[in-house]
Order: structure tokens, then sequence, then C-alpha cells
């Protein structure tokens, strides 16, 4: 493993309990980063703090509110606020668009879009004043091809690129930089939420064959968090072992 240097740096790590957000989390720890967790299962953050060495916080994206007052405690606590991965999401059931049930629609655009939004409301500012910043978001490659039975799900991750190629455009006159990353499926418990049918869907479109493995994620993630990742903003790096080919 490549020591991506973070040395001296502050990272926010939204839904960093599990899944890709948590192999995140290690591998900034591992490049010298002080990290904080943030998940909306606070028992959860602080198991994963005491595994990892990070520090955790109990936060509901979908709070507006609640996210500005955990972003200023974070600053406070870590100092400055160099780096904002938002991993914090789900993947909601599995229905055809004209089935869809409303309200898990409405849940999976206040979570995967919305907490999105909010963590970037709350943290952008800090970034602006002390004139550096490294945002990653974390879309899917659902968000760019569309999956059957995951219309939510994959208008979501749409819709978070786009908001990420906004936010790009907008910091780009400062030393802020803002790409997201379009994963294809991880093994994690985002399957928990999915039918088999899904899931050997997603296997099926993956020429390499395999399921991404959460690390490789991390490794992608931590390059676009360094201060190495001086010009790149406002792109989207693929992740989705050959399935996405444009």
């Amino acid at each position: 493993m490549n020591r991506i240097d973070l040395d001296g740096r502050t990272a926010i790590v939204t839904g960093g309990a599990q899944g890709i957000g948590r192999a995140v989390v290690e591998r900034f720890l591992a490049s010298g980063a002080r990290v904080e967790i943030w998940d909306v299962d606070g028992a959860e953050a602080e198991r994963a703090a005491a595994a990892t060495g990070a520090g955790a916080r109990a936060v509901d994206v979908t709070d507006a509110e609640g996210v500005m007052r955990a972003a200023s405690a974070a600053r406070q606590a870590l100092g400055r606020l160099d780096i904002l991965v938002t991993s914090a999401g789900i993947a909601g059931p599995n229905h055809r668009t004209w089935d869809y049930p409303l309200d898990a629609w409405a849940r999976v655009m206040r979570i995967n879009v919305d907490g999105t939004f909010h963590a970037l409301r709350a943290v952008v500012p800090a970034m602006v004043e002390q004139g550096y910043g490294r945002i990653v978001t974390i879309a899917s490659v659902a968000g760019k091809e569309g999956n059957p039975n995951a219309s939510a799900y994959s208008a979501s991750k749409a819709a978070v690129i786009g908001l990420t190629k906004s936010l790009g455009k907008e910091l780009a006159g400062h030393d802020i930089a803002v790409n997201a990353v379009t994963p294809a499926a991880a093994r994690t418990r985002i399957f928990d939420q999915m039918s088999q049918e899904h899931i050997d869907f997603m296997l099926a479109k993956i020429p390499r064959n395999r399921f991404l493995e959460t690390p490789e994620a991390a490794s992608l993630v931590a390059w676009l968090a360094s201060a190495e990742n001086s010009f790149t903003t406002g792109a989207v790096f693929d992740l989705s072992g050959g399935r996405a080919t444009y």
C-alpha cells in the first residue's frame, strides 16, 4: 500500500462507521490524518472509532441544522477542516419505477442527496476561510447508467454527480478540489437492502467479474483528498471494474 501524504490534515467522513466510509477512515489514518467519523448510528460510530483510533460523532445528515452544529464542533475539536468525504447513503428497496413507494423514494433522496448537500453546506465555508480543502463525494456507477428497479438510488447518485460538478466549478478559484467517485457495487451491508436478483444483475455488468473491494475505493479517495490532487476538480472518477467505458 502506497502511503499517501495526509500528515497534519483533518478529515470528516460521513457514513464512516462501515463499508467504503470505514475503509476510507482506515486509509486516512494510515496516511497521517486525524479523522472524525460521522454516522447516524452513534454506537456504531463509537465502535468504529475505538477500533481505528478515529474520533466519532453521531450525526444525522438529513438534519441540516444538526449537521451545521456538528461541523462547528468538529472544527473546534480538530482545529481546522481540510477534507470531507460524503459516504453516508442507502440503496433503498428494489421496485419498478411506477411501483416505487413514495416514502422509500423520499428517504433515499433525503439521505443521499439532501445529506450530501447538508454536509457540503456546513463544511465549505471553513475551507474557503482557511484557503484549502479537498472534498470527495461517493456517487455510484448507477448514477451514470441507471440501474433497473433502482430508480431512486440511480437518480440520487446522478444528483450527487451534478452537485459535485456544480460545486467544483464554484470553488475552482480556490485551492479546494471537489470530485466524485462512481463505484460499482462493493459487498457491504448495503447489500442487505437489495434483492438477490439485483445483486446478481450488478455482478453480471462488471467485466472484472467481481465486486469492488472497499480498500480499492479508499485508495483512490485518499489520493483525491491529498494535496497532490492540485488541479483536478469537478470530475468523476470511475471505480466500476470496466463497466463504465466513457
